[in-house]
């Protein structure tokens, strides 16, 4: 009789058993205690106070260095250089918008030349969001063309950024077996117990991308990571890149009104760049036919290194060796007779190394990437989310709601045009 009941026993444990694994394997959860509180950022949160926002609490503060194969974010250099200078765990990021495995080797090459001679303290991570109509398959192989080509250049570990839609629906087994994830739930990430996706675990979880963090003027993502997210000690060295690298970054698109009496030659002048490629961007047929009022997106050439500091409602940049008074200017979207006439500069062509400028206005180091794009839209293309959309324009998902009226948020559809 005993014999029998413990047969029972048994069996009964071992469907419980059984039962917990099976459920388990389809339920994802941290890999460990999510001990560290971080942030992540862009030039869309313009200049960031970093000794406030460490003591805020903040451990790690993920930075974005690039996007596509020409745009390395305005506020890179600055943000590397304020976060690592007020002690805070340091790790970067890149937007990719490669279509084919050919555009996402030259992605992964232009990314480990932004971050070349930088020290991460945590891994790379690769944002993938925009698809453009790529089936899974080809995103899959996309993804891991450029994460393979990032870890083999630069010597460091690489892991995955997704929501849950994507972790479920896009991205593969093959790729969760060999990165790491962090993703991307807003609200209570509890609730991630019970979801499948291809992974069974993350090492990272972006809850809110409305945060409220001192020393940050406006929204910032927050995110919690466990100590997986950082780089083994003896990897935290600064980036030696052996991949292709490039001097020639867009620092960022920029959106220019065009006034009587413009030609697109002078406009190319006053952004670094050449009037073909600016008609090119805009598809424009004849180089000598702009009119007033027209808009015009510009691939800005110019970048400075300086440091920035915030006094009151005004910029401070600290003049670095090499930067010239219109080189600033262009970077800030200001003309240099604005600053020549705020900072009281005699002669235009004469700035040294540490001398303070003024840059006129609290938000004229953004307004190219905030105010200008009041009136742009945004054509949706297959496979796109209005999260996709938000984290490339750096806003809420609720902004776009509200820009466009839009009831559902889960129902767009290609063709449409979303205000940004």
């Amino acid at each position: 009789m005993y014999k029998i009941r413990d047969k029972i026993i048994l069996m009964i444990s071992a469907f419980v058993l059984s039962f917990c694994i099976v459920n388990n394997s389809y339920a994802i959860a941290p890999a460990g205690s999510l001990d560290y509180e971080g942030i992540d950022v862009s030039n869309w949160q313009g200049f960031i106070d970093y000794t406030e926002v460490r003591n805020a609490g903040i451990d790690i503060v993920y930075i974005k260095a690039s996007q596509g194969s020409n745009i390395k974010d305005h506020y890179f250099e600055t943000n590397y250089q304020n976060a690592k200078a007020a002690g805070l765990k340091v790790g970067f990021y890149h937007f990719l918008t490669a279509t084919t495995e050919e555009e996402a080797v030259e992605e992964a090459n232009f990314f480990a030349s932004v971050i070349t001679g930088k020290t991460p303290d945590c891994k790379l991570v690769l944002d993938y969001e925009i698809f453009g109509g790529a089936d899974v398959t080809t995103i899959n192989q996309i993804a891991e063309t450029f994460m393979s080509t990032v870890q083999e250049i630069t010597g460091k570990e690489i892991i995955l950024y997704s929501d849950l839609s994507n972790a479920q629906d896009v991205f593969g087994t093959d790729l969760a077996e060999k990165y790491e994830l962090w993703i991307a739930y807003y609200g209570n990430y509890n609730n991630l117990s019970h979801y499948q996706t291809s992974w069974t675990e993350y090492i990272g979880v972006q809850f809110s991308d409305t945060g409220n963090i001192d020393g940050i003027s406006g929204d910032v993502d927050r995110d919690l990571f466990t100590v997986d997210i950082l780089l083994d000690e003896e990897n935290i060295t600064e980036i030696q890149s052996t991949g292709t690298m490039t001097t020639d970054f867009n620092t960022e698109l920029i959106y220019y009104t065009v006034q009587s009496g413009n030609t697109l030659g002078e406009i190319a002048a006053m952004y670094g760049t050449t009037a073909q490629q600016i008609a090119d961007l805009n598809g424009i047929a004849n180089i000598n036919l702009i009119y007033p009022g027209e808009r015009l997106r510009i691939h800005t050439n110019s970048t400075v290194n300086g440091s920035e500091s915030r006094q009151m409602n005004e910029i401070i940049y600290t003049v670095e060796r090499g930067n010239t008074l219109s080189q600033i200017a262009r970077a800030y979207n200001v003309t240099v007779e604005s600053l020549v006439e705020l900072n009281n500069i005699t002669n235009p062509n004469l700035i040294y190394p540490g001398e303070k400028i003024k840059i006129k206005g609290s938000d004229s180091d953004f307004l190219n990437s905030v105010t200008s794009t009041n009136n742009e839209y945004y054509i949706v293309k297959s496979g796109d989310t209005l999260y996709s959309i938000a984290r490339m324009y750096g806003i809420t998902v609720t902004q776009i709601l509200q820009n466009n009226s839009i009831s559902n948020p889960n129902l767009i559809f290609p063709g449409q045009r979303i205000r940004i």
